[in-house]
């Protein structure tokens, strides 16, 4: 028992330095590919499909602002007030899925533990891997800032088959740089975020067209000067048009 007690506190002290290592990589390295992209490539190798992917890395003044408030009143509105987990989103999702069984449960994810889960984990429903999300979102917020946590999210996130991140999506789906995305542009894509690989931005539904009309409405109030920053002139052009 002892060895094996031994062998578990190795692991444990292994795990934590090469996490905290990772982490504090990552504030300055940009990631270079994730394991979601790994996992897509593999399914389509497995379907005799291409494999190839897009992914562009760009700087977050090198994004609409129109896309990061979207973004932001979408997926975490209270991105700029928690430290990684949203407590509050957790008790509304757990009260409820307690009063709606049998209907599509609702999460309560933030920005930090989608981008943990992108770059540092696994897709799927554990409690190990919920857990160690996180574990990674607080370690992400206490050495990354917001303001990298958001330009890491942007960048790897899936936003359709073989396409990942901001700069990719608005080429692939609307043609222009992602500095140059308009207010509606910008709630079409946020509003396909939760289904990438169903959704179409740039040929949306009824249901999609809708709840990007509902985005571009919120998106409105969220104040981005928390962020810090210079914009381009490009983005400055940008932010008086939207």
């Amino acid at each position: 028992m002892r060895t094996v007690l031994r062998w578990v506190r190795r692991l444990v002290v292994a795990f934590l330095v090469a996490s905290l290592t990772a982490v504090v990589a990552y504030r300055f390295i940009d990631p270079p590919v994730t394991p979601l992209m790994l996992i897509r490539s593999a399914e389509r190798l497995g379907a005799g499909e291409p494999t190839a992917f897009r992914a562009y890395w760009v700087d977050l003044d090198s994004i609409s602002p129109a896309l990061l408030r979207a973004v932001i009143a979408a997926e975490d509105a209270r991105f700029f007030t928690h430290h990684g987990i949203d407590v509050e989103a957790v008790e509304e999702a757990r009260s409820y899925n307690t009063s709606h069984r049998g209907k599509r449960r609702r999460g309560a994810s933030t920005i930090t533990m989608q981008c943990a889960r992108n770059v540092f984990l696994w897709q799927g429903r554990t409690y190990m891997r919920k857990a160690l999300e996180v574990y990674f979102a607080v370690l992400m917020e206490a050495l990354w800032g917001k303001r990298r946590i958001l330009e890491v999210y942007l960048n790897v996130v899936e936003w359709g088959p073989g396409v990942y991140g901001a700069e990719a999506a608005a080429r692939h789906y609307f043609h222009v740089p992602a500095s140059e995305l308009d207010v509606h542009r910008a709630a079409l894509l946020t509003a396909a975020l939760p289904n990438p690989r169903r959704w179409n931005p740039a040929a949306p539904t009824v249901y999609l067209a809708e709840r990007a009309a509902t985005i571009a409405r919120r998106a409105g109030a969220v104040r981005l000067e928390a962020l810090g920053g210079k914009p381009s002139a490009a983005i400055s052009a940008s932010m008086a048009r939207t």
